[in-house]
């Protein structure tokens, strides 16, 4: 595990003090009791708190520097940890005079990101995007990054854009060893179904392609019944996989890549739930 990151909030409460006080200390800037002076350097040292030398340089500008965020994640519980930890990272660096814009969407509709990209081009000076995998966004990011705003794509990347990395995991790795697992619990022979939320997202086309090149490579006695999207719904996912047991009942096997709950649930209705083995990804509070 990673160490945990020592802020000036962490140092106050230790300490028992405001972060105003913390901040004057370490800082040295305005008046602190030689005994508070003391036991607030005393802690950071315990601590192993580290200066963030970037903030040092952004509380130096007159200007507040802000980072617009978008995010597909209304109506997917997966985003909520993320959300949480840009906000805490927005509040740990605020006397650094950064600030987070948040925009939100739910679905992947090309369109509607554009809009929330072109609202806050102007207003940031660089930019988070779960990215749909469409070329007018990818044009988008490129104008954005010729005008000096960078892009850095967030879960999911994009393909033909100038973006200046991503930030995610290796999810045709996932995709491949996702594969392997269900290998070793099907003993490499399944009627496989798979289910993600959107092809519009590049991230979920790669999962798909790492599953299928472990396939080719080690399970030749996988045969995939069928691929659909749940489209971040858990009704959705519910009715598709309804009927694709219906229509299909040799179905052994599934691998997950979105809308779980739904998907269980129409598995577990079906009387199915012993005869299914699930492999899935990520983590949902659901």
């Amino acid at each position: 595990m990673g160490k945990i990151k020592v802020t000036i909030n962490s140092i106050a409460k230790a300490c028992g003090v405001s972060r105003g006080t913390v901040d004057r200390v370490l800082n040295n800037r305005g008046r602190v009791s030689s005994e508070t002076e003391e036991k607030v350097r005393k802690m950071a040292a315990e601590l192993g708190y580290k200066p963030n030398s970037l903030g040092k340089a952004l509380a130096s500008r007159k200007k507040h520097y802000i980072i617009g965020v978008i995010l597909c994640s209304e109506g997917n519980e997966f985003y909520n940890d993320m959300i949480r930890g840009i906000e805490q990272a927005e509040q740990d660096n605020t006397d650094y005079g950064i600030n987070v814009l948040f925009r939100t969407m739910k679905g992947y509709d090309v369109d509607h990101q554009l809009r929330l990209m072109n609202e806050l081009e102007g207003r940031i000076n660089c930019l988070l995007i779960t990215a749909i995998n469409h070329h007018k966004i990818a044009q988008k990011i490129n104008s954005l990054t010729e005008s000096g705003i960078g892009v850095l794509t967030l879960n999911t990347d994009i393909e033909n854009s100038k973006r200046v990395c991503h930030i995610g995991a290796n999810v045709i790795e996932s995709g491949r060893i996702a594969c392997g697992l269900l290998g070793l619990l099907m003993r490499g022979k399944a009627q496989v179904a798979i289910a993600t939320n959107s092809l519009k997202l590049l991230e979920h086309h790669q999962r798909i392609e790492g599953f299928l090149q472990a396939k080719e490579d080690k399970y030749p006695g996988f045969h995939i019944v069928e691929i659909f999207e749940a489209e971040d719904d858990d009704m959705i996912a519910y009715m598709r996989t309804k009927k694709l047991l219906a229509q299909k009942p040799g179905v052994d096997a599934f691998y997950i890549g979105g809308a779980a709950l739904g998907i269980c649930r129409a598995i577990e209705e079906a009387g199915c739930s012993d005869k299914i083995t699930i492999i899935s990804c990520d983590t949902n509070p659901t």
